[in-house]
């Protein structure tokens, strides 16, 4: 139960709680009738209506104190009468409102919606018979948290929103900027209080606005940031911008980069580089330490810790070569680069290298990652992985080999298969990639091709199939767009190398990867045959030998396109093995790891159909690009 204010006037349908004691004892919960009266036992009717509640107590007690004597009288209102009240207008949701008896302007204001799109807020008024109440800027509630103007409503009262009034907009450095309706005579020191006042950056020096002149022609002009410019009347349209100050720090220089705190300092008179880079350590980033600080601990689903990309590099190697100084002419307004040695300054302290600086200049740090150095100046870690003497991640000396590395790193153990080893790069790995999405996006454009010359036909029976086929085509491409590459490079080795001088002397980049695998046991058969599987390596077996192990290709296998992905990443195809008395691809050695592929047959609805097939078929066994290139 609210509450009611003391000046809360009585009136038809409201409750009184009355208690009294003494003389006489009453409770009583009356309600107040149409004629305004109450009814007290032994006492009679007692007019009530139209008192404010404040002197309800007083008026009771003369009217039971004619009866009674030695009294005493409590009363409260119970529950509160309903009236019903107008909301007329632009307003959003005009119509009758059944509210309670001390229910305000606001209160209802907000219940109805408040004003529509075309309404005024700055001139609603409160209208009551032929008088109007009271007139209430719902901007000095919004904006300024002044309430004082808000009334309490009565039965029949009408809300009226007018539509909305003259209108300004105001932008730029304000802190609201929005479209604002004006108040008669506001003037621009009223607009830019509406939107919140000027921010922390704005111009005081003028304030640009754009003006309607009589419906015709439209017009700039410029104020002062004063009293003067504050006092002018704004007009319906006006577009108001406030500047912003420029960006200019004055007496600053900047330091940004590869360093621990890029940032802007501030200049004085015989500053020089060495102020802002005093030593080595002020190069090493904040990145830095704390990609080096992670523990590389397992992931919640208890996947391995990928320990090597934490090793790889923790943030990108400093370009000790190169860094520049940009410097703004204050003549010619032109940018002048000034480059010098990084290390000769830091490293040995040249003071040729330690230039002086101006005001305004900016010093650029930049990384290996930015400015590629030359190879053999650039970091490298490596990984060995698996049957080397000493695997594990190493720091590659200048111009040193794969070759060189393996050796350093005590050889292969006893149980290396050299054959099926995996030499992976990030940088092949990135131009792997582009080369499959050029892959894909030349494919769907062959796919969107075949689908508007197949659309005619889509309405035979053949046109069934036609549509099959599209529909497959772009799931298709859905799944090959999954691919990623591997960055494998093959190194071309025999099956029966052995020994670090096998290896090529192929020059390293950071991020290599190097992985030789114990021997394998099996070799496996996949594809349309009868026994899909995996059958132990037997020296000196053929291609043939075990196709009989596996069955046999079945009725729906494709003989004709066979082919053995070697382990070391190779594809041979029966048609690459074609010789002078037909085909050898059953003659064909196998190795330890190999894998034969018997594909089933295609049915040959169109050309792009079996490309598509061919495609699904390599993203399977994620040969990736190039395998796709050699069979093709």
């Amino acid at each position: 139960m609210t509450p009611v204010p003391a000046d809360y006037v009585i009136g038809p349908g409201d409750e009184l709680r009355i208690r009294i004691w003494g003389q006489v004892n009453l409770t009583a919960n009356e309600r107040v009738d149409r004629s305004g009266e109450i009814y007290l036992p032994q006492v009679g009717p007692v007019h009530v209506a139209g008192l404010p509640f404040s002197a309800l107590d007083k008026h009771l007690s003369e009217a039971i104190g004619r009866v009674y004597r030695n009294f005493n009288l409590t009363v409260d209102v119970g529950q509160i009468r309903a009236i019903q009240v107008y909301v007329a207008g632009e307003a959003r949701r005009p119509g009758v409102y059944t509210v309670s008896s001390l229910s305000t302007l606001v209160d209802t204001l907000f219940a109805s919606g408040g004003p529509g799109v075309e309404g005024s807020m700055r001139s609603i008024e409160l209208r009551r018979g032929e008088a109007v109440v009271t007139r209430f800027d719902l901007y000095d509630l919004l904006i300024r948290g002044d309430k004082s103007k808000d009334a309490k409503l009565q039965q029949g009262d009408i809300i009226f929103i007018p539509p909305v009034g003259p209108q300004a907009a105001v932008f730029g450095s304000v802190r609201n900027p929005a479209i604002y309706e004006l108040q008669p005579q506001e003037l621009l020191s009223g607009l830019l209080a509406d939107g919140g006042g000027v921010s922390a950056v704005a111009a005081e020096a003028r304030i640009s606005i754009e003006r309607i002149d009589e419906h015709r022609d439209r017009h700039a002009m410029e104020v002062a940031y004063d009293a003067a410019g504050m006092a002018l009347p704004m007009a319906d349209g006006d577009i108001v911008r406030v500047y912003s100050i420029v960006p200019k720090y004055e007496k600053t220089v900047i330091l940004r980069g590869n360093t621990a705190n890029p940032g802007r300092f501030a200049w004085h008179s015989g500053m020089r580089i060495s102020d802002l880079i005093p030593d080595k350590e002020s190069l090493i980033t904040r990145n830095y330490w704390w990609k080096r600080a992670q523990l590389g601990l397992p992931v919640p689903e208890f996947e391995p810790a990928p320990s090597f990309t934490d090793m790889r590099q923790a943030a990108p190697e400093i370009d000790w070569d190169y860094a520049v100084v940009e410097r703004l002419d204050a003549d010619t307004l032109k940018s002048t680069l000034i480059p010098f040695d990084l290390g000769k300054l830091v490293l040995q302290h040249d003071a040729s290298q330690d230039f002086d600086l101006q005001a305004g200049d900016a010093v650029t740090v930049f990384s290996q990652a930015e400015i590629q150095v030359p190879l053999a100046e650039q970091n490298k870690r490596v990984k060995l992985d698996g049957e080397i003497v000493h695997a594990g991640v190493y720091m590659v000396q200048p111009g040193e080999t794969l070759r060189q590395l393996v050796e350093r790193a005590g050889g292969f153990t006893p149980n290396a298969y050299l054959f099926a080893s995996e030499f992976t790069r990030v940088s092949t790995r990135a131009m792997q990639q582009a080369r499959i999405d050029e892959y894909l996006q030349s494919l769907s454009m062959r796919i969107q091709r075949n689908d508007l010359a197949a659309a005619p036909q889509q309405v035979s029976t053949a046109g069934a199939s036609s549509a099959a086929i599209q529909s497959s085509g772009q799931n298709l491409l859905a799944s090959l767009r999954q691919i990623r590459a591997t960055g494998r490079i093959v190194l071309a080795l025999r099956p029966d190398s052995s020994g670090v001088d096998s290896l090529p002397n192929i020059a390293l980049e950071d991020g290599d990867r190097f992985v030789v695998p114990f021997v394998p046991a099996a070799v496996n058969v996949v594809g349309a045959v009868n026994d899909q599987n995996s059958f132990l390596f037997k020296p000196g077996s053929h291609v043939g030998a075990y196709l009989r192990l596996a069955g046999g290709q079945n009725k729906d296998a494709d003989r004709r396109r066979e082919f053995i992905i070697r382990a070391d990443g190779e594809v041979v195809s029966r048609e690459m093995s074609t010789g002078p008395w037909g085909s050898e691809f059953n003659d064909l050695h196998i190795y330890p790891g190999d894998t034969i592929v018997v594909p089933e047959k295609l049915p040959k609805v169109s050309a792009l159909y079996g490309v598509m097939n061919w495609s699904q078929m390599f993203s399977q066994f994620a040969l990736g690009a190039a395998a796709l290139d050699v069979v093709h």
